[in-house]
């Protein structure tokens, strides 16, 4: 009986396809005899039928499956084909290849080059994503008789992959299910428990639906507006996510019940959503006008939500009918078939971000998995220029950020923002809807500092490659100066000793670089940071494990919190250890002890000069310490901020050290009169030195403030 189904699914399919396209009718006729899933295919071309494709899309579809269970067959009968259907069908494979390397966790580089293929195939023919979706719907569809284990698998990489692709192309109603049936193959429990709610309520709902129909109806006709009304279908997935962005119930939701209004055209929109205003009084802060600010992947709708009969929420969708196709359709909505026909404007607009993908990585293939990532991610956030035009960018990007996106010149020549008319500072995050302006200046000349991932001001790669490729087109005298400088700047910073060129000439095999001046050009240009080299060089200065260890007994002490793996005491038993306040080392620091009378082990920095003193006294009491593997150690050090003096200057210092998760134990400050600068210090209570290395990075980076580093040894 099932079998009989199959066939006549795809039975229905031939009959129309000789009416269709011969091509089509030659690729049924050469699968009629092969062991193909056949109720899998006749989905895949009624999806991509629904979506609108043509003829030589359905007979791709249909020859890549031919391909995969009889490549005898098809290597016999590709080469008569068109190049267009042999370009379809090499797109396909070219995603299987990315999807086998996804499943088996394969090299970054690997899993690279296969995204490069797929993503250089989608751009020559963007109907490959419409086979590659309907074919993932398809399968999902049919995962519900899977086995757990590889239906789980199979829904991750929809989550991962194919649903933000539908939605970045704009393709709703492929988005929608994607999405529901991964929820439902990865979380099952809060996909039925929300399944449960829905039902429940379904009937109460639906009479609630019906009528608001009926009023809204006869309000619309009253004021002359033809219209098509109906409920919106709510989905599972986008309503459990809803309850975790805004952290409410599922009774908390107003758009659980949900109706949709198509008009014939934009001012009918506007119109009735004054109808809908008139007749139930609206929500304040729940408008948003989708017409008039299109969503970065094109949507366009007016969204309302009001007080409807018997005072219970109803959101409410008013769009044009052509709006409606192109929101459900995405780009399968502007794709012209005819032979010679080429996409509009709105649709070369779809697919621009897949070509600035593949341009901005050039031949580095090492991040494009994750930047395709970031680019499908959903959460985006979309920003207007002063003359209106949209631009999306990840979320989390920066106002520094936005200018490089308009254009790499505006972002080169930046010196400024304003968002919404207020002026902010450069590592400012706007939100969706906010209108940017970027002031510039007529010499181009970004910072260094914007590389810095700590400083904040760049929050995407594609935005740091050309900030990086600005700097190397300088000379290379000039970058490897630059690299010294926040070398110096680093270790000054953290109160180290200057290092000597053997030890310089040390680092570069660690970074697989070759000479010390490729190593500063490398820190010049933000590829490797002056903490890294300082930690490097703190890590290579240890002295050898002792072959012989115990671990120190922890004391109860200001001055030092250690546990049991904190420090290895080479040759001694159990003793209690201090951290000196001299020097305050940190882990990281090449460290010495010092054996007192009464106060156990006290543990220097090596170059401490109070140890120094202490060596020349009895040299005998000096014994090796090694720092253990404890992760979860607090350790005390004092900083210095200095700054010229402003209102909110100590707010904005505590704060930055409170959000770096360090704990302030002491402070004090001092001002200077007479030039008008404060002294700060901090005891600060730190994890690591790779921590205060940021920590400092941050409070350098803060308005007024002149320097910011450790407080020196001795």
């Amino acid at each position: 009986m099932v079998r009989a189904a199959k066939s006549s699914s795809l039975n229905r399919w031939r009959d129309r396809a000789a009416a269709l396209s011969p091509m089509l009718a030659d690729a049924l006729d050469a699968c009629a005899d092969q062991p193909l899933d056949e109720a899998g295919c006749a989905d895949v071309l009624d999806l991509l039928d629904m979506l609108g494709c043509d003829a030589q899309t359905l007979a791709a579809a249909l020859w890549f499956e031919l391909a995969r269970v009889a490549p005898a067959v098809w290597k016999a009968r590709s080469e008569s084909l068109p190049a267009e259907v042999q370009r379809l069908v090499a797109g396909q494979q070219a995603a299987e290849q990315v999807w086998a390397l996804h499943a088996q966790k394969r090299t970054p580089e690997r899993a690279a080059e296969g995204l490069r293929r797929l993503l250089l195939a989608i751009i020559r023919d963007l109907r490959v994503v419409f086979i590659l979706l309907a074919r993932q719907l398809a399968r999902m569809r049919a995962a519900v008789a899977w086995p757990a284990e590889e239906a789980a698998a199979l829904a991750r990489l929809t989550r991962d992959i194919h649903a933000p692709l539908a939605n970045r192309l704009g393709i709703w109603q492929l988005k929608w299910e994607l999405e529901d049936l991964a929820f439902r193959y990865l979380q099952p429990d809060t996909y039925r428990r929300i399944a449960k709610l829905l039902d429940e309520r379904r009937t109460d709902r639906e009479a609630f639906i019906r009528q608001s129909l009926d009023e809204l109806q006869r309000d619309l006709q009253a004021a002359g507006i033809h219209a098509e009304l109906a409920g919106r279908p709510k989905h599972i997935y986008s309503i459990w996510k809803k309850m975790q962005r805004k952290a409410l119930e599922f009774s908390d939701l107003y758009d659980i019940r949900a109706v949709r209004v198509l008009v014939d055209s934009v001012s009918d929109c506007y119109a009735a959503l004054g109808v809908v205003h008139a007749r139930w009084p609206h929500l304040p802060g729940e408008f948003d006008d989708y017409i008039a600010r299109p969503k970065g992947n094109g949507y366009q709708s007016l969204h309302t939500a009001v007080l409807g009969p018997a005072g219970k929420t109803l959101e409410v969708q008013i769009r044009t009918h052509a709006m409606h196709r192109a929101n459900e359709l995405g780009v399968a909505a502007h794709w012209r078939y005819k032979e010679g026909g080429s996409a509009d404007a709105e649709f070369e607009a779809k697919i621009a971000w897949m070509r600035k993908l593949l341009e901005a990585r050039g031949e580095d293939d090492s991040k494009l998995a994750a930047d395709l990532h970031t680019e499908l991610l959903e959460d985006r956030v979309y920003l207007l220029t002063p003359k209106g035009e949209v631009f999306d960018l990840p979320h989390g990007a920066t106002v520094l950020d936005f200018a490089y996106h308009v254009h790499t010149e505006v972002g080169h020549r930046c010196r400024g923002a304003k968002v919404n008319g207020r002026i902010v500072p450069l590592t400012f995050q706007p939100q969706s809807g906010d209108r940017v302006e970027i002031l510039t200046t007529k010499i181009p000349e970004p910072s260094r500092d914007w590389l810095s991932v700590h400083h904040g001001y760049l929050n995407t790669s594609r935005a740091r490659d050309k900030v990086r490729v600005w700097f190397r087109k300088l000379a290379r005298d000039a970058n490897v100066a630059a690299g010294r400088a926040m070398f110096e700047r680093e270790l000054k910073r953290m109160a180290l000793p200057a290092v000597s060129a053997a030890d310089v000439a040390k680092l570069p095999a660690h970074f697989n670089l070759k000479t010390p001046d490729d190593l500063l050009v490398a820190v010049a240009l933000g590829e490797v940071t002056p903490g890294q080299l300082t930690r490097v060089l703190q890590e290579a200065a240890q002295p050898p494990a002792p072959l012989v260890t115990q671990s120190a007994t922890p004391v109860a002490s200001r001055h030092a919190t250690l546990d049991h793996s904190a420090l290895s005491i080479q040759g001694i038993g159990n003793l209690l250890t201090t951290l000196a306040r001299c020097c305050q080392p940190l882990p990281g620091d090449p460290v010495r002890g010092f054996i007192t009378r009464g106060r156990g082990v006290s543990v220097h920095r090596a170059d401490c000069a109070s140890l120094a003193r202490l060596a020349r006294r009895d040299p005998d009491r000096v014994i090796e310490v090694n720092w253990g593997t404890a992760s979860a150690q607090a350790y005390e050090v004092d900083i210095e901020v200095r700054g010229y003096d402003r209102k909110g200057l100590q707010k904005d210092i505590t704060s930055v050290i409170s959000n770096a998760n360090t704990h302030i134990i002491a402070s004090s400050s001092r001002l200077f009169v007479h030039t008008g600068e404060v002294e700060m210090r901090f005891t600060l209570r730190v994890r690591d030195y790779e921590q205060l290395s940021i920590l400092l990075a941050k409070l350098q980076a803060l308005p007024n403030v002149i320097d910011a580093r450790r407080v020196g040894i001795g």
